[in-house]
């Protein structure tokens, strides 16, 4: 899951985010992108960049604007940190000695279709559920209101499902590796494992915070739209596609107030549902997990000039 993070440089403050990846961590900073990831040897194989064009311009300060933006990079580099992660991951040697690679396309194919599916399930799929209770001459907001009960459902159960897989667990390990290490850099303590175990391994900014915050402000929005725009099925499914980035948009500054003001006790209270979801998507790292998260923020500091903490 990758954390929502800001590139905002009118203001002193800096949000490190990341993702995990496969047997790995990538870390995002203002104007570069780190991946550590350990390779089958055991060994951990780093890789930076210089990102460019939206990923660090002006827009990115622009409210509203910005949420929508980081939506897009979270499809966009997230892909790019899996393809190099899987590339090291997924690396098996023949008898001969050549490497053979996961192949980059059957990864690109299988994110678009994971895209596709995640919005015909999560978005269309409980309109045309609940649709079903207009049957049973329901009020109209009842019915809103219980398509979206099915998306928090849906998607809180998905995640359950999920976490349950192997390979999926120890992605969730690095989740928690990367929020355990970002918290000690935003806590100005030394990183190192020790001092990295002395915190939570959920993040008031995780992407998991803001994929629950764009649910439950879709709630409210889909209400008021099908309030004052009752045109049938068909505009109820495209108003979800559409609605969506505003959506997103909102949820973003949202987050940015949550982690502002995130030792307030309101804040506290308000967050409480995306702190316990992050039990999901989070495990406690192994040592090795949290040298990898390591790796990559120091790697991420180094390309930005600004020296780790020792």
């Amino acid at each position: 899951m990758a954390d929502v993070m800001s590139n905002d440089k009118s203001t002193q403050t800096i949000y490190y985010g990341g993702q995990a990846v496969i047997e790995g961590v990538m870390i995002r900073g203002p104007e570069h992108m780190a991946i550590a990831v350990r390779n089958p040897e055991g060994k951990i194989t780093k890789h930076v960049e210089k990102l460019k064009g939206v990923s660090t311009g002006n827009l990115r300060s622009i409210v509203f604007i910005r949420g929508i933006l980081v939506l897009w990079e979270t499809l966009t580099l997230g892909t790019r940190a899996l393809l190099f992660s899987s590339r090291i991951a997924y690396a098996e040697e023949k008898d001969d000695g050549e490497i053979i690679e996961f192949p980059e396309k059957a990864l690109w194919g299988s994110m678009l279709i994971s895209l596709v599916m995640v919005t015909s399930i999560f978005f269309v799929g409980p309109v045309l559920l609940s649709n079903l209770l207009g049957l049973l001459n329901w009020s109209h907001a009842a019915i809103v209101s219980i398509e979206s009960i099915l998306r928090i459902v849906m998607f809180v159960g998905y995640i359950g499902l999920i976490s349950l897989i192997p390979d999926i667990k120890r992605v969730f390990q690095y989740h928690g590796a990367e929020h355990m290490t970002i918290h000690a850099y935003e806590h100005n303590k030394p990183i190192d494992i020790t001092n990295i175990r002395l915190f939570p391994k959920e993040h008031t900014r995780c992407g998991t915070s803001f994929l629950l915050v764009v649910i439950v402000l879709a709630l409210v929005t889909f209400i008021l739209f099908d309030v004052f725009v009752d045109k049938g099925i068909l505009v109820r499914i495209v108003s979800r596609i559409i609605l969506l980035p505003p959506i997103a948009a909102l949820s973003y500054e949202i987050l940015r107030i949550g982690a502002r003001f995130e030792s307030s006790k309101i804040i506290k209270i308000l967050f409480a549902p995306n702190i316990a979801l992050q039990k999901l998507t989070t495990r406690e790292p192994e040592d090795d997990q949290i040298e990898v998260a390591i790796e990559a923020l120091n790697l991420t500091l180094s390309a930005t000039e600004k020296k780790p903490l020792e």
